[in-house]
């Protein structure tokens, strides 16, 4: 047996049945092999047997022993426990196919918090793709296929992503030279890929409205008559839309598995494949850019340099008298106070509206190994529940509510004030919805220039936000334990909930 996973023993049904009851993943409902359920912040898996017998043939190969060390594939170990050991419910595993109470159970390692593609920024979904191909390339060796290639299945543990959909292996057919996932790769990577590079659209722009990915005939009637003579729109886009309208709907014949006498030929046309699909993704490569946001913190553009070192002695020294494990960084930037959170122990989420600090964010993040896991989320709209019945991916704040033992909204008030018109009550009452204890705020008065850029002359809708008021409007919810003037219009709060 590989040593990366194993069996190990459960608790038994009477001590599961005072915990909370297990609550169904949505998520892996389409899944005719298995069922994801949540008990507990324990991620089980219940597998019909079969899918339990090409699960334990894939985790014996080398490939997934190496996948497994590199932190690539998700832990996962067989439990010595069935449905009816394990106290759960029966009604989850119904619409398996073919299910009983026989079923095998698996544990996987908890990645947390969960996040889907439509908050990842460019260089993380192609991060993702590059995984995938990973994947399909080293299972090949082992004579097993990907049968999968969305990138729902991957997850990001802080910076690296991580497979999660360990029944995505399947035993292939030597002689099949064909990977049935291709378009779903393209559509759901490549094309996303495709029109962030040449069109300037934002991936949850794409992938909010198009959860299985984008069609090539979109992406051509948004193309130009000079774009068919570039070769990855030719490849990607133009071809498949001019061959798609000439098959007719009803040939089958395109969808019969192919079969080679030849093995190793067969072989050879996936590796040419995946190939190809490598050398498109590299070519679709997130360049740096800059935006509005992307130099906010550099150099004199806007802070003096003693605003800057006090503002982060006042944060480093509440990082760590509050020994914060988890936290949320509201309005990161390019992500400057995330990284001291990570550097002083904490599992960060850094969230910002802008796509391109986010790139920045992770690109470093991923480089430095830091337990920092960036996402496109703007606060003000937050990504919302989606997919079937509203449960498969649930929303952002659901996933957020009281996770995180500190959070840090820096420079961030008075563009909730202002910018998106949120009363100062309602923005200080999702921060103690979002924090478990602490909140690192900062406070920016009207008579600031930063807030006079944003106001544009409307000064009277927020003449009463004062430092006074805002105080006690944290009273509510909070205690100050402590405060420091950073400069004349700006302080520096660190509150505990109450």
């Amino acid at each position: 047996m590989n040593p990366s996973y194993g069996t190990r023993s459960v608790p038994s049904a009477d001590s599961l049945s005072e915990q909370s009851p297990p609550a169904a993943t949505m998520g892996s409902f389409r899944d005719p092999a298995g069922r994801v359920l949540l008990l507990n912040d324990r991620v089980l898996r219940l597998i019909t047997n079969q899918g339990a017998q090409d699960l334990r043939r894939f985790l014996d190969t080398n490939i997934a022993g190496e996948l497994l060390a590199g932190r690539q594939l998700v832990k996962t170990t067989f439990l010595d426990a069935n449905i009816a050991e394990l106290g759960l419910p029966s009604a989850p595993m119904a619409p398996i196919p073919n299910s009983s109470a026989e079923c095998v159970v698996v544990e996987h390692e908890r990645i947390a918090p969960r996040s889907f593609p439509y908050e990842w920024s460019p260089r993380m979904l192609h991060a993702a793709g590059s995984l995938m191909l990973d994947l399909a390339e080293g299972s090949l060796k082992e004579n097993f296929s990907l049968k999968d290639a969305t990138p729902y299945n991957v997850l990001f543990n802080g910076a690296q992503p991580i497979f999660v959909d360990v029944l995505s292996f399947e035993s292939r057919d030597p002689h099949d030279p064909t990977w049935l996932p291709f378009n779903q790769f393209v559509r759901t990577i490549l094309l996303p890929l495709l029109m962030n590079n040449y069109f300037g659209l934002r991936l949850d722009q794409l992938l909010l409205a198009h959860r299985e990915g984008i069609e090539p005939a979109e992406v051509a009637r948004a193309s130009g008559l000079l774009r068919r003579f570039n070769p990855l729109f030719l490849s990607l886009v133009f071809f498949p839309h001019w061959l798609g309208n000439k098959g007719p709907y009803d040939n089958g014949s395109i969808y019969r598995p192919r079969r080679l006498s030849n093995s190793e030929q067969a072989r050879f046309i996936l590796q040419r494949q995946f190939r190809r699909l490598r050398r498109q993704l590299t070519k679709l490569q997130p360049s740096n850019r800059d935006s509005e946001w992307s130099g906010y913190m550099t150099g004199d553009r806007h802070f003096s340099e003693d605003y800057l070192k006090a503002k982060q002695s006042f944060v480093t020294e509440a990082l760590e008298s509050t020994v914060a494990r988890k936290v949320l960084d509201v309005g990161c930037n390019t992500g400057h106070f995330s990284r001291l959170a990570a550097e002083c122990g904490a599992s960060v989420v850094a969230i910002d509206q802008d796509p391109t600090v986010i790139d920045l964010v992770w690109k470093r993040a991923a480089a430095d190994r830091l337990d920092i896991l960036p996402l496109v989320v703007n606060l003000a709209r937050p990504t919302p529940a989606l997919g079937w019945r509203n449960h498969e991916c649930p929303s952002f704040l659901e996933r957020a509510r009281g996770k995180f033992d500190l959070v840090l909204m820096l420079a961030v008030l008075h563009h909730l004030l202002v910018s998106e018109r949120i009363p100062l009550p309602a923005i200080l009452e999702l921060a103690a919805e979002l924090t478990s204890e602490y909140l690192i705020i900062e406070f920016v008065a009207p008579d600031d220039a930063m807030f006079r850029s944003l106001v544009r002359g409307r000064e009277e809708l927020h003449r009463e936000v004062t430092k006074e008021y805002f105080e006690r409007c944290a009273n509510e919810l909070f205690t100050i334990e402590r405060f420091q003037r950073l400069i004349d219009t700006r302080w520096i709060f660190l509150f505990r909930k109450k």
